[in-house]
């Protein structure tokens, strides 16, 4: 099994606004599809609600670990802790990152999210093989939701 998921994607928008989609816990929320409670702050957990259909009922919950303006944004989190019945707290939490670079046209955004080798044997390629499909998905929502607020700014 791969230890690693890795998702890079270009999108045509300068580096400030995916900074701000992607820090910005309000911004955040709208297109990863959670209610959070506040601000992202480094050495801090972040927690709110699910808004994904079907997984309403669940705690979102990560505990932030960098925040380099417009270079790094990262947390980690329990992946695919879907079950409400148990406690994944004594699970190591994988490492997500989101890592930007400015093109000649936007902004490459590289997602990884590594450390499977550290969950449990019985659920880790479940998580693996969800998570990898998940963000597929968030980086598609990730892209619609910059362009779509980049071209409502004039200029």
């Amino acid at each position: 099994m791969n230890n690693r998921i890795e998702n890079r994607i270009e999108l045509k928008a300068p580096v400030s606004r995916v900074w701000r989609a992607l820090t910005d816990h309000r911004e955040f929320g709208e297109w990863f599809r959670v209610k959070l409670e506040g601000p992202f702050t480094p050495g801090e957990i972040a927690r709110g609600r699910i808004t994904y259909p079907g997984y309403e009922h669940l705690k979102w919950e990560v505990a932030i670990k960098e925040m380099i303006p417009e270079k790094l944004f990262s947390f980690t989190w329990h992946p695919y802790a879907v079950d409400p019945e148990i406690d994944y707290s004594d699970e190591t939490p994988t490492l997500v990152e989101f890592r930007l670079e400015e093109t000649a046209t936007g902004t490459l955004l590289v997602l990884t999210e590594s450390g499977f080798d550290k969950i449990p044997s019985r659920r880790c390629l479940e998580a693996f093989r969800m998570n990898e499909g998940g963000w597929t998905e968030q980086m598609k929502n990730i892209e619609n939701h910059v362009t779509q607020k980049s071209s409502q700014n004039c200029g």
